[in-house]
Formats: C-alpha cells, sequence, structure tokens
C-alpha cells in the first residue's frame, strides 16, 4: 500500500463522495488453479475491517473463464484502494499455482514430490511458495535460515564436502539447533564421501543425466532422501522421477510462470452513497 497508494487516491478523492458505498465482483478470464483467495480477504480487511468478502472458489479449485470467484462489498473508496494489490497477488499465484500444477500431474504417478527452489521475486516469497503448496507441489526451505543447504560454492570455501558437512554439524550442535543438511553433489565420487561422512538429510543430484540419476539413486540406496536438480523442464521432468529420486527442484515454478487474468469490476451502475 505505500507503494501503491501513499499519500492518497487521488483519483477517487476527487470523483467520488467518501460515503459512498458499492460492490464489486472478481471475474475470472482465464484458465487453471486458482490461488490467493485467504490472501485477497486478508488485503481487503487490512485495508477497511469494515469490507464485506464473500468468496466463492477457494484455493486450489480449477477457474474457468467467467467464473465469479469473490463478491465484495464497502466503502467504494477502500474497495478502490485494494483493488490493483489483489489482483496482482492473486493473479500472480493463481499463475504460479497452475504451474505447479502441471509439474506435479506429470509425475504424480511416481513417488517423487516436486520442489521450489529460493528463485523468487523479493519480498514476495511467502506468497509465490503457498501458491506451489496450493497447485500440489512441495516447498522447499523458506530461506537460508531454516535448513542448512550445503553447496558447490561452500564445499569450495569450506575446503572439501567431509570439512563442509562436519562443520555444519558441529554448528548446529554449538548453537542447539535442528535443522535438516542438504548436500549437494556433483558426481558419484562426491556422493560416495557424502555417505561416507554421514549425518545428513539429504543429497542433491545436480546436474546428472537421467542415466546417472539411475545410478546415483541405486548408490544411495534409501540411505538419505535423494534430490534430483539442475535445469529440469516440464519436457524433462518425467525422466527423473523415473529414477526414483524423493525430490525433483524446480526453479522455474516460480520464476517462469504466466500470471492468469482476473478483473474486479463494480457490480453496479451507480454507487450507492
Amino acid at each position: 500500500m505505500e507503494e501503491d497508494v501513499r499519500d492518497g487516491d487521488h483519483t477517487s478523492l476527487a470523483c467520488i463522495p467518501s460515503s459512498a458505498k458499492g460492490k464489486m465482483k472478481m471475474l475470472a478470464k482465464d484458465e487453471g488453479i486458482l490461488a490467493g483467495m485467504d490472501v485477497a480477504e486478508a488485503i481487503f480487511k487490512e485495508i477497511d475491517k469494515d469490507t464485506e468478502v464473500k468468496t466463492l472458489v477457494k484455493d486450489g479449485e480449477t477457474m474457468k473463464h467467467g467464473l465469479i470467484v469473490i463478491e465484495v462489498s464497502g466503502s467504494v473508496h477502500s474497495l478502490l484502494k485494494s483493488e490493483r494489490l489483489v489482483l496482482n497477488t492473486v493473479q500472480r499465484m493463481s499463475g504460479i499455482a497452475t504451474n505447479a500444477h502441471r509439474l506435479a500431474s506429470l509425475i504424480s504417478d511416481t513417488k517423487t514430490k516436486v520442489l521450489d527452489t529460493r528463485k523468487t521475486t523479493p519480498n514476495f516469497r511467502w506468497f509465490e511458495k503457498e501458491a506451489v503448496r496450493i497447485g500440489g507441489g512441495t516447498n522447499h526451505r523458506m530461506g537460508l535460515y531454516d535448513a542448512m543447504m550445503i553447496k558447490d560454492n561452500h564445499i569450495d570455501f569450506a575446503g572439501g564436502i567431509t570439512s563442509a558437512i562436519t562443520k555444519s554439524i558441529a554448528y548446529q550442535k554449538e548453537k542447539g539447533m535442528n535443522i535438516d543438511i542438504i548436500v549437494e553433489a556433483r558426481n558419484m565420487e562426491e556422493i560416495e564421501e557424502i555417505l561416507s561422512v554421514g549425518g545428513i538429510r539429504r543429497i542433491l543430484i545436480d546436474n546428472f543425466s537421467p542415466e546417472e540419476t539411475k545410478k546415483a539413486v541405486a548408490l544411495i540406496d534409501g540411505r538419505v532422501e535423494s534430490e534430483s536438480s539442475g535445469g529440469i523442464t516440464e519436457e524433462t521432468i518425467r525422466s527423473y522421477a523415473d529414477c526414483g529420486v524423493d525430490y525433483v527442484s524446480v526453479g522455474a515454478v516460480t520464476h517462469k510462470f504466466r500470471s492468469l487474468d482476473l478483473s474486479l469490476k463494480a457490480d453496479f451502475d451507480v454507487a450507492k452513497v
């Protein structure tokens, strides 16, 4: 609201009486998985607690062109202040949820789950990850604070895999922490070293071909969780799931999507004054 309104919605202040009451309806102009209904209601209520919100379609349900998904009523000034922020949020969340649903559907008959990543819009991560969850994906760590992911740069700067893992375990013990440790592997030798050190939750099998991934999964043999990552697309996700990994992480689920089209329109020809 600071970004959008600042010292006032001057258009509404100029041409609509402050006492005006009215109704608006949110219309779907696209097809896909709807996400952001709870967030939309929270925005309306944050701007004006007296706004009445009637949600007609729930998060995770399919929307089709022409479907009314929300009806709102109250102060016209409050509704118009809310309009763009609500639409921006719901359109983006619905696009991501639809993307996640499409990817998850491609491997729904396997044990593999689709993970999101930290490749998100700054200051909008929670909403994007919630959209992934609504669409049928699984949330990875939220940030750097709720899991340790030892990636290639950590390994190189720390002086190797063994050093990075042992130091991470020692750090958690010293701090009284208990969060997952995930380690990225660039080749089979690194997988063997990770397994020999132990103390971790998951091995990230990074940028392996499907053939190499099958061998990696066989080597891991269920001793820890496995995750494939690195340029996985809608065209290749099935080949990785068929390797038997527990997870595939797809950055594109939150950074390569098309927002779904919705509109918020007045429900009266003339607002009541």
